[in-house]
């Protein structure tokens, strides 16, 4: 098993918390960065320490090169992960984090024999859907720029700011590179419950795609809709954060009894 210094790693742990019982690992929407999830640092019960993932290319780890396949990021994950899992731990994801938490708690399982407690997936549709979008991380930078306005993405002071695009471009063509190359493979159900969470003016994510989550678990799950578009989990954070608590509050009872 590689040995990787925390220092290193891919997992940020913004406000340590040792008396944590639980460590919920939150993954980002494409082009996000863990700095998405530091609105939740005192938002979220004590027991509860929130560690956001850093992927290459972005905040801490912008020296690195983003990476624009699935597969690498989630076997590095699986690695960077270990030493983390002292304690029960449960997967946060959004859009593009969700497929990543997904198939991280996959590798997981089938690896190691380890599990979270619980897997939230948020405006994300089921894996074994296949995406009816066109791809979009090649297309021409003003095609992509509008694609990213239709999506409700970016605030429009920083599409309209050249400097700004070069940098975030590279990042948004390697993350919907991962999404719009992902295969999903038929596997086994996860022993896990799902969560899952969809905006209820989400135009790029159906209902029918969220409900098809509940055939990737063997275990609970449950559906949420909540106030806002694709990307609720700013404005109705507060509501999901919420739910969010009181799901691995009692998952917590269960793991104690």
């Amino acid at each position: 098993m590689l040995n990787l210094k925390r220092t290193d790693s891919w997992i940020t742990v913004p406000k340590a918390n040792p008396q944590a019982n639980l460590r919920l690992f939150c993954f980002p929407y494409a082009g996000g960065s863990s700095t998405i999830f530091r609105p939740w640092l005192d938002k979220l019960p004590a027991i509860i320490e929130i560690c956001p993932i850093e992927l290459p290319g972005r905040g801490s780890k912008i020296k690195l090169a983003p990476l624009n396949r699935l597969e690498p990021i989630v076997e590095g994950l699986a690695l960077q992960i270990q030493s983390y899992l002292d304690k029960p731990f449960a997967f946060f994801g959004h859009s593009m984090g969700g497929i990543l938490s997904f198939e991280l708690a996959r590798l997981l399982s089938k690896k190691y024999e380890i599990k979270p407690v619980n897997l939230f997936i948020s405006a994300c549709g089921a894996p074994q859907i296949p995406d009816s979008e066109p791809p979009i991380h090649a297309l021409p930078e003003s095609d992509l720029i509008a694609e990213l306005r239709d999506y409700n993405f970016t605030p429009s002071e920083v599409l309209e700011n050249q400097e700004l695009m070069q940098l975030f471009i590279p990042i948004l063509r390697a993350d919907f590179a991962v999404s719009e190359t992902y295969t999903y493979h038929h596997a086994p159900p996860l022993e896990c419950p799902i969560s899952v969470f969809g905006g209820l003016r989400d135009h790029k994510v159906t209902i029918e795609e969220l409900k098809a989550w509940q055939e990737q678990t063997n275990s609970y799950f449950l559906l949420n809709m909540l106030p806002g578009d694709h990307f609720f989990i700013n404005y109705s954070h507060l509501l999901l954060l919420e739910q969010i608590s009181e799901i691995l509050k009692h998952r917590l009872e269960n793991e104690w009894h």
